[in-house]
């Protein structure tokens, strides 16, 4: 149930208006590499000026220790305002456009939700607009403590990502399909251990595989494992007696590179020496045809080292199987929505996050501290 307000419960028009948005995406050579979240952060922004407000965002970059212009938020601005339709100035007001700030981790007290900081960040603004949800998982001035000064209400992009991942925690149409990759079980222990008794099946590919084929007494080769979390996932699996739908064949390597000698083996072939560096194409076919007949299928982490082409197939398996799904998809941020985009079909599923870590938080059942402190403002 929803306990917030959106931007649709108040008149913003003559408000100024500060917006936190997350626009931490990656620079190379001081040019935007990736204007996925801009874009995504964009829409809310330009409705904001349309209703008559005087709109500034801010957003962190990166982790600077300090004020360090490697990180600075001049090129975000720069592709802002080639891609907006109104116009966007940066650390400078602009009439009937959007000001971007610098980047608020050059403020000493963000990440500690300093009080001083947040009421500097507050200064001279009549309302904080949330929309940052690749941040609410962190308790910094900009997300919490700006929140805890000034009216504060959810953004169209945070209501939407609320809603969408919390239908795969609330009333799922099922089947309900989890796909989980990635380097490490550690990394989403807690994810697989909230969503295992909600789901019908998970399907584990990618690094994180390993430690469970070898909790199985499988033979891994040189694939990594967590020894820690063997018997972790060893229990899991016979607690979850079906559940968990681990690979049958893999994509090996004799070392860790994109021109290594590799070939496909089955998962009681993996030989001294060798490593899985991707799943296999039984494998995939079998994922891909789990994932189509779901109603409802989230996915985070993909299957292999789909950096590298030839170990991208069963990522891109995964990917194109989420694309004709006629179901309820979603989409974890971070590499897997990566790959999707890279693929071109991110329009043909149903969400794509643009947050990872706190699309896994809130899927974990944990609070998100950007999201809890808009309550007060309920009234």
């Amino acid at each position: 149930m929803r306990r917030y307000l959106t931007i649709d419960d108040v008149d913003v028009s003559g408000l100024r208006v500060l917006v936190r948005s997350d626009l931490n995406v990656p620079l190379e050579d001081g040019r935007v590499a990736d204007d996925f979240r801009i874009r995504m952060a964009l829409p809310t922004l330009e409705e904001l000026v349309r209703r008559g407000a005087t709109v500034t965002v801010c957003s962190h970059l990166g982790r600077p220790k300090g004020v360090d212009p490697a990180f600075t938020l001049r090129p975000v601005a720069g592709r802002m305002a080639e891609l907006a339709s109104v116009p966007v100035s940066f650390d400078a007001p602009v009439e009937g456009g959007i000001t971007v700030l610098e980047n608020t981790r050059f403020l000493d007290g963000e990440t500690k939700n300093d009080p001083d900081t947040a009421a500097k960040l507050a200064e001279g603004q009549d309302l904080f607009v949330q929309d940052a949800f690749g941040s609410v998982h962190r308790a910094h001035a900009s997300t919490v403590g700006v929140a805890e000064i000034l009216k504060s209400v959810a953004g169209p992009l945070l209501d939407a990502e609320l809603k969408a991942l919390g239908r795969l925690l609330e009333d799922p149409d099922r089947p309900y399909v989890v796909v989980l990759g990635g380097a490490k079980v550690s990394d989403k222990l807690a994810v697989i251990e909230n969503l295992l008794p909600r789901v019908d099946r998970m399907l584990v590919g990618g690094g994180m595989c390993f430690t469970f084929l070898k909790a199985q007494g499988k033979a891994v080769g040189s694939s990594l494992i967590e020894e820690d979390m063997v018997e972790t996932v060893g229990r899991l699996m016979g607690e979850y007696d079906g559940k968990i739908v681990l690979p049958t064949d893999f994509v090996v390597a004799d070392r860790f590179a994109a021109d290594a000698d590799s070939k496909v083996v089955g998962v009681d072939g993996i030989e001294d020496g060798w490593m899985g560096l991707d799943i296999g194409p039984e494998t995939a076919a079998s994922f891909a045809s789990v994932v189509k007949e779901a109603a409802s299928v989230f996915w985070n982490g993909p299957m292999g080292v789909f950096e590298w082409d030839r170990f991208r197939s069963g990522t891109e398996a995964v990917a194109r199987a989420m694309a004709e799904s006629e179901g309820f998809t979603a989409i974890g941020g971070g590499d897997s929505a990566a790959a999707i985009r890279a693929l071109g079909l991110d329009g043909a599923v149903t969400h794509v996050s643009t947050g990872g870590g706190a699309g896994l938080e809130l899927l974990e059942g944990r609070e998100l501290p950007g999201v809890a402190v808009l309550e007060r403002w309920v009234s």
